[in-house]
This record gives C-alpha cells, structure tokens and sequence, in this order.
C-alpha cells in the first residue's frame, strides 16, 4: 500500500464522512479526494513524474492536504519547507534534493521567486493566488480544469520513497531524511496499535501543529487519514482559539508539544473551557518538563502521553501509550514494532538497565537513508539499526527516558552534566518560564553550565538566586556558572530550542568578559 492509497481506500469506504474542518468549512473524504486527483493530474500535465521532487511551501491549510496527497497519487516525492523559511534556507534545500516543482501560496511566493534563481532544476512554481504573479502559475490554471477522477495508474511501491524531510537543522545544514511510504504507513500503525491511542473513524483529531514537520505530518494527518478520523485544522496556533476549538468541535485527540501546553496551562481563562471530550493528548517533537505535565494535568485535568521520536523514524519511537500507565519524565516503551536498545557509544554494546547510553531502534518506521550523503547515511544506519544520537536510560519495566543529545552533554572538569537534568530543576523554580542549557568554554574546567532563562510576566529573579536554586538540589559542577535573561529563546516551529544558537552566543559572552 502507498499513501497515496490509503487516502482513496478511506474515500471510497466513507465518502461522505468529514475528513476536515478549516475556518468551520467542513470538507469530505470524497472531497478531498476529488481535489488530490485534481493536483495529480495537473502535476502530469505539467510534465511531473514518479520520482520527482515537489516542494510543499505554505502553512496549515487545506491546500497542503491537497497538495500532499496529489503528490502522493502520482509517485513524486513531497519536500515539506517550514514557512519560516528564508529564500537562502529554501535555494540550499531544494538544489540539494534537485526539485523539480513547488507549490506555495501568495504570501510565501516571493521567498520562493527569489530563491528560484538559484535552483536550476526548478521548472514550475504554483501559488494559490488571485491572479499568479510573473513566472508562476495559479493554483485554478494549474490544477482548477484538471480531472477530478483517479490519474492514471503508477506502479508505486511501499519501498518507494515519499518525503524528503530535512531535518531542523539545529546541529547544522539540514540533511534529507528519505522516508519510504511504507515507513509512513508502518509506524501509523505501530502508534495505532499501541495500548492507549486506537484512532478510529470516530474520533475528531486536532491539527495545530505545523504540517510540514514530521509529527503533525505522520502522526495527525496521515494516520488521521488511514483510520477515517476527522480532522480540525488551525491555521496558525493561538492557545485561546485552540480551547474554543476543542470545546466546540468535541476534539478527542491533541497531539501537541510543550510550548503549546505551556500556553495552555498559563492562560488565565483554562479551566472555564470544557475539555471532557478529550481522551488523548500527546506530546513530542521536543523534552516535555516534567513541571509543565504536572502543571497541565492540575489546571485541565487531561493526563499528557509524552513519546519520543526522530525525523528519520517517522518519527515515533517510544510512546506512553504504549504501556499501561504513563510515568512522568519517561516518553514510555517502545511503540509496537519497534526495537530499542541502549549501547555504549564507545563500545556499541548493550549496557545494564539504569545505565546511560546511546539510544538505537530498528523498525519498519526507519527511514531508507540521507539523500546523497552516503557518508552520513553509514554512521547512523548500520545493521538496520538507527544510532540516534540521543542519551537515554530503560527501567527494569521498559520505559524509556532521554537524558539528551550525546553532542549536547557538557563535560564540566571531567564530569558529564546533561543539560535536560538542569533545565528541569529550572523549571520548577517558580519565575522561570522557559529555560535552556548550553555549554560554555571555561579556562579552568573546560567547559561549564551556561544556562539561558526567560522569566513568567512579572516574576523577578536574580542570576545568583537561580544559581543557588540549582545548587540547593544538585551537585555543585552541575549548576549553571552563568545566568542569563532573555525575553525569548530562539525556537523552530515545534518548539524546539535552536541549542546551536545558544551555544554561539554563550561563548561570545564567555570570552567578552
């Protein structure tokens, strides 16, 4: 089975079932369906073929579904880009993975003009506008006569490739993660299998995660898709408005991440909101505090389920839901179908229970390889196992937690300080809102703690307070050397800090002084 598939086996079992609501506009399976075989067929018009690439460029709207999935039906390969993306971030993506065509929308069409004279194997933008602007074709012309029926049949296999999706790039260039269609469909069904998610036709899915990231993608869309679920799409994520949705179309399952759920705990106006219907929020796409679970779960009641994930795994690898209970400040078993182990990084053999290591899974959901980086593609895949990069510990009943990224550990005089276990004591100081730790060049000890912390609406704290904070709870080493405010931390759209900045402006701080 391909996706492209699986969208019209749900439209032709349920044709008249909601398959989203956008703005209130209810749109069907059959619908849906009408308008991906109308991008395929006009994608073959415009001379797009299997294998080719196809850059998606635009924000939550239905048009990315359509788009999506039309691609999917004729056997391109989909290259999502983050809307924030500037014309340098998209001219490096889309010559690396040689694009062929993009659709965008208006708004986001001149980052993508300007990067095109750079992309030379770039023969056709769409944009979604009134009237296309010069050197682009509109959405009507381009897909608005094109047949409504199935395009014509291509031979597309589970083990062809359907995303390349780059990843955030927070260590570095992004490098393109090949995601084959089975890798999609396998782990919708390693999550759906799973003790405590089991989507079905009658569940209403929130989708306020971006679409062009991995998790809102595989997790909410596509699976959405495969089971027949409803899904409420928001354009453009704002905490009260997400309330008001859940509350008025009785959402029963939230896949969210932790800036959202900080949002939410910290409006004012939560608890007036009625949440019963919701019998599943998830987490993922970055560290859930554990002081931000237990802040959620008081003011909504609603329990968080935290899993962990990669790009490269499609990207769910352990979930909470996956056991029978959830444990705070564990992202749970592995998911059904997936292997984990946890190895030395050293030695790349097993280590004790308890014991920290390099966390590798193995699975149906593990991607094929880096596009064109044969290099990259050898040191994280070996033996069909997926070496992560990420430090993680298994109790003795299978639950999973992640200390942090094995570039990431600080080495304090000798000593190895994860930043995750210092960020969670931050967070539970009671004026800081948001945190992250860095290393940073140390003359005496080689690297220390550096810590960046942006503080609640009118808290006050002082650097040597929350510096004594941390060393009332922790061995000295580990508590940060620096303290510094900001009224932001630089984030990608999942929420996940951007540590590579941090580091940058730690060590200019460091070696100003």
């Amino acid at each position: 089975m391909n996706l492209g598939e699986v969208l019209q086996i749900t439209a032709a079992r349920e044709p008249g079932k909601t398959a989203f609501i956008f703005h209130d506009q209810a749109t069907t399976y059959q619908a849906f369906n009408e308008r991906a075989n109308q991008v395929a067929n006009g994608l073959l018009k415009l001379g797009v073929q299997k294998g080719d690439r196809v850059a998606i460029y635009m924000h939550n709207i239905p048009l990315f579904l359509e788009a999506y999935y039309g691609v999917m039906r004729i056997g391109g390969i989909v290259i999502p880009l983050n809307p924030l993306y500037k014309a340098q971030e998209i001219a490096f993506i889309l010559n690396d993975c040689e694009a062929k065509a993009a659709i965008t929308v208006g708004m986001f069409y001149p980052a993508m003009q300007a990067a095109a004279a750079e992309i030379p194997s770039l023969t056709t933008i769409i944009t979604a506008a009134a009237q296309a602007p010069a050197g682009a074709l509109s959405w009507a012309n381009a897909f608005g006569s094109a047949s409504t029926e199935d395009p014509p049949k291509t031979a597309i296999n589970s083990s062809d490739v359907a995303v390349i999706c780059y990843t955030s790039g927070t260590t570095g260039k992004p490098k393109g993660a090949m995601l084959t269609h089975g890798n999609f469909i396998g782990n919708c069904n390693q999550m759906n299998t799973s003790q405590r998610i089991g989507l079905d036709g009658s569940d209403v899915v929130w989708v306020g995660l971006p679409l062009f990231h991995i998790y809102a993608m595989n997790v909410a869309m596509n699976l959405s898709v495969l089971v027949g679920a409803t899904m409420v799409v928001m354009e453009r994520f704002d905490p009260a408005a997400s309330l008001e949705m859940i509350q008025k179309y009785k959402i029963t399952a939230v896949h969210g991440a932790p800036p959202m759920y900080i949002a939410w705990a910290s409006l004012p106006s939560v608890k007036s909101y009625n949440l019963s219907s919701l019998r599943y929020c998830g987490s993922g796409a970055a560290a859930l505090p554990v002081q931000i679970l237990e802040n959620f779960k008081n003011v909504t009641g609603v329990d968080i389920t935290e899993g962990y994930g990669l790009t490269e795994a499609s990207p769910v690898v352990t979930t909470n839901a996956a056991g029978p209970f959830s444990k705070a400040g564990s992202v749970g078993p592995a998911a059904p179908g997936v292997l984990v182990r946890i190895v030395d990084p050293e030695t790349g053999k097993d280590v004790p229970a308890g014991t920290i290591g390099e966390l590798i899974c193995s699975g149906a959901n593990i991607m094929s390889g880096y596009y064109k980086r044969n290099e990259d593609t050898a040191k994280t895949l070996k033996d069909n196992w997926l070496y992560t990069g990420d430090l993680a510990t298994v109790d003795g009943d299978g639950y999973y937690y992640i200390v942090d990224r094995l570039k990431d550990m600080i080495n304090v005089s000798g000593y190895n300080v994860y930043p995750r276990e210092v960020e969670e004591t931050l967070f539970r100081h009671p004026a800081v809102a948001k945190a992250a730790v860095v290393p940073a060049p140390d003359p005496y000890q080689g690297e220390s703690v550096f810590a960046f912390i942006v503080l609640k609406p009118g808290a006050q704290a002082t650097e040597q307070e929350i510096i004594d904070y941390c060393r009332a709870s922790m061995a000295v080493f580990k508590a940060p050397r620096r303290v510094v405010f900001r009224d932001t931390l630089p984030e990608n759209n999942t929420g996940k800090v951007l540590r590579r900045e941090l580091r940058e402006d730690a060590r200019q701080i460091v070696t100003t002084i």
